[in-house]
């Protein structure tokens, strides 16, 4: 990890100086910067495509549980704990599911309009009756509110209930 450090850095600062503040020797560094990638880390980069797949292909949902039954499914043998590890040295994780949010509050002490309609949808003039409708639509983010303006109930009759209608 200090080494991968001092490779990433070492435009800013002189090696010497970083192995000195983190306390390796130098000789340390430009042996593991010799020594070939292992076996493990090669196997652990291709096990994280893998994994970053399942975990697309599923849109973001499955965690390491199911995306260790998708890839036992697919004949990969990969232990569970690996899968967590990967998973968190790459930063994916699983979109959690929004807990529940109750919007409307019945037992309040305010006022309430009173409910003039009384289920009485046929209005014998116009102007008599207003609807208007809220639409919560969610998106990947957020959700979306979708106001229908006020318009005036229609007749039976087919219009606004007034004499043109009749």
């Amino acid at each position: 990890m200090k080494f991968a450090f001092i490779e990433v850095s070492q435009v800013a600062f002189p090696i010497g100086l970083m192995c000195e503040v983190l306390r390796v020797s130098r000789s340390g560094y430009y042996a593991w910067r010799k020594c070939p990638t292992s076996a493990r880390a090669k196997s652990d980069a291709q096990l994280a495509v893998e994994i970053a797949g399942t975990h697309k292909r599923s849109r973001s949902t499955y965690g390491s549980p199911r995306v260790h039954a998708d890839l036992r499914a697919r004949g990969v043998r990969v232990g569970k704990k690996r899968i967590e590890r990967l998973m968190r040295q790459n930063g994916i994780q699983a979109r959690r599911k929004r807990r529940f949010r109750r919007t409307t509050d019945s037992n309040h002490a305010n006022p309430v309009a009173p409910n003039v309609v009384q289920r009485q949808f046929e209005p014998e003039a116009p102007n008599t009756v207003w609807v208007t409708d809220v639409t919560y639509v969610w998106d990947r983010r957020r959700m979306a509110v979708s106001r229908d303006h006020a318009r005036p109930l229609r007749s039976p009759r087919g219009g606004l209930g007034g004499k043109r209608d009749q």
